[in-house]
């Protein structure tokens, strides 16, 4: 077995691993990447749906998407479809974002598994939003410590051009903007591009105005951030509240499919106290 970070702070490649031999041994080495790098990258993983799942249930209960639970989508209800394919007009995650933080309790993390992919491209990039609130400047900082932004569903429904039916609904929720990792307890960065809407308590333009600061401070510092690359039985697992993620669409007219689980979370995120 090989461990391979992918940059000092943020992802690791682990080689000469099968997941589909889990065990109460590999079980916890696996907590351990995840909880210390935060991108763990498996590749050529043979794994079929409930062994994806069982990986999952390795970091906690397994979380329903949204789609499926005021929606309608159909199919197993613990397995997210991430594909791109002739007919798609905006990528899935392809722009920043946390997945679903428009939840109460968003999701603690999620595992992707690449079925099929172009000959090139389609990677994706993480950013560390610890290391994102630590390298803002100290009024800053103590800005946003005060601050409560208010994520919508909505916001990413629309980006994708789907309107919700009479009668449907999808989650909303308000969270503090820098909120305390569950389990570390290190300030997290808590504003992403594809659902947070806006930051309560400031008129629109300056809401605006600091959410723009936040979002380009994520895309434009490569610091940040860590990119990793798809072959298909690739498997990635990334935490959910410590890192944003973007999927690069560069790859039309090639096909890209994958099937995603997701953790549900520690609970509502919490103010970071400091």
């Amino acid at each position: 077995m090989q461990i391979r970070p992918l940059t000092p702070h943020l992802g690791v490649k682990i080689v000469g691993v099968a997941l589909s031999d889990l065990d109460h041994e590999l079980g916890a080495q696996v907590r351990s990447w995840f909880d210390e790098r935060r991108v763990v990258v498996f590749r050529d993983q043979t794994l079929d749906r409930e062994q994806h799942k069982a990986l999952g249930r390795v970091l906690g209960d397994l979380h329903v998407h949204p789609s499926k639970r005021h929606l309608g989508a159909r199919g197993d209800p613990e397995i997210f479809t991430v594909k791109a394919d002739d007919d798609t007009t905006q990528v899935n995650g392809g722009r920043w974002h946390m997945d679903v933080s428009c939840e109460a309790n968003p999701p603690a993390g999620s595992i992707l598994r690449l079925i099929e992919g172009p000959p090139s491209g389609g990677d994706t990039v993480f950013a560390d939003m610890h290391l994102a609130f630590e390298t803002l400047s100290a009024p800053i900082r103590s800005l946003l410590l005060q601050l409560d932004a208010f994520h919508d569903g909505m916001r990413d429904l629309k980006w994708y051009g789907f309107e919700p039916q009479p009668g449907q609904t999808y989650p909303s929720h308000t969270h503090p903007v820098i909120v305390a990792h569950p389990r570390t307890g290190r300030p997290t960065l808590f504003v992403n591009e594809g659902f947070t809407e806006r930051i309560d308590g400031l008129t629109e333009h300056e809401s605006r105005a600091l959410l723009d600061l936040l979002f380009d401070h994520v895309a434009r510092t490569p610091q940040l951030q860590c990119r990793v690359s798809w072959e298909p039985d690739t498997v990635v697992m990334w935490d959910n509240r410590a890192v944003q993620h973007h999927a690069v669409w560069d790859y039309a007219p090639h096909h890209r499919r994958g099937e995603r689980v997701s953790v549900v979370g520690d609970g509502e995120p919490i103010r970071w106290a400091g």
